[in-house]
């Protein structure tokens, strides 16, 4: 018997079949199981294959049906629909990386073809308080059949999308999850995204049961590897002080001369029934952000200019300068 059962996530077939054959190409596959909503099997490329029907491929039904589908030692989880091609002996080397370390699970470096355009994409190494559910992995995780096991009799949550998450932490509590620093395979990159935009996806209202998942799983991690903190605070006395002023907007700024004009009037423009005030850190800014900035103050009293005498700050160095000025607010925003 081959080594290893391969579980695909399923979206059209001319991707399945291009990451099958990869696979099998590899000839250290036992078995290809397909995940999805609708079984693909019978278009030709793919008939050889098992089905999984399942809504989520992170789903803890999922996760759950790999382990009872798996009489190999290893199990490779391919978490992207599109195509997958896997360099020459791939997956002989993250077997015998997860054998000479004992890793639960491995995962490795990746060349990402993003627009007909081939670049390295490094990941980095997993280590203890690394709770991301958006650790990037890449695409590809090889796991010890035994470890998936384990981590799946411990499951007593169901889970529609945090079930791969649920087994991660499982898994990393009791074995350790490796890098293996080179790459191994190329993935298709579907979202062309600017990191700066994609960091904000948690906050979309699409996410939010996405999140509470996330969340509870990695709550009942901390709580069994003893991490977790009670939410207990102590009271917050508002009158223990006196301030000048009820809130202050803080802006740490260096060089936006075209923006910062735009950001002052906004936060001027807003209506209270409390004083407040702006205090602007500007940090030495060389473009005439500093002039712009002095244009307001000389038509409003409510901004405080701030050029710190330290040289060195980045923004939190100047965010902590306006803090701790002796015009800033009960609350800062």
């Amino acid at each position: 018997m081959k080594p290893v059962t391969a579980f695909l996530q399923f979206r059209e077939t001319d991707w399945l079949c291009k990451t099958a054959d990869s696979l099998r190409k590899s000839k250290v596959v036992e078995s290809l199981v397909i995940v999805g909503k609708e079984d693909p099997r019978g278009t030709g490329c793919c008939s050889d294959t098992r089905f999984l029907k399942s809504a989520s491929i992170a789903s803890t039904a999922a996760v759950r049906q790999m382990a009872d589908l798996t009489d190999t030692e290893y199990i490779l989880v391919y978490i992207k629909p599109f195509p997958l091609q896997l360099s020459r002996f791939a997956l002989q080397r993250m077997m015998q990386v997860c054998s000479d370390t004992e890793a639960g699970m491995v995962y490795s470096d990746y060349f990402e073809n993003k627009e007909g355009k081939l670049t390295p994409h490094p990941v980095i190494d997993y280590q203890e308080g690394s709770l991301r559910d958006d650790f990037n992995f890449g695409s590809v995780m090889l796991w010890k059949t035994a470890a998936f096991r384990e981590a799946c009799l411990g499951m007593d949550q169901d889970y529609s999308y945090a079930g791969l998450y649920d087994l991660r932490l499982r898994v990393s509590e009791k074995h350790r999850l490796i890098r293996i620093p080179e790459m191994l395979y190329t993935e298709v990159e579907q979202d062309i995204r600017l990191s700066g935009e994609k960091q904000f996806d948690y906050v979309d209202p699409r996410n939010r049961e996405v999140q509470i998942e996330m969340e509870a799983a990695c709550t009942s991690h901390l709580k069994r590897i003893k991490g977790w903190l009670a939410p207990e605070f102590r009271e917050v006395s508002f009158d223990a002080e006196k301030f000048p002023i009820e809130a202050s907007v803080i802006i740490p700024v260096r060089n936006r001369v075209k923006t910062i004009g735009d950001a002052i009037s906004s936060v001027l423009s807003q209506e209270t029934d409390f004083k407040f005030n702006l205090i602007v850190v500007d940090n030495h800014s060389t473009d005439g952000t500093t002039e712009r900035i002095r244009e307001f103050t000389a038509k409003d009293d409510r901004i405080v200019h701030v050029v710190p005498e330290s040289l060195d700050l980045g923004i939190g160095g100047c965010w902590n300068e306006g803090l701790f000025h002796e015009r800033c607010g009960k609350f800062a925003v």
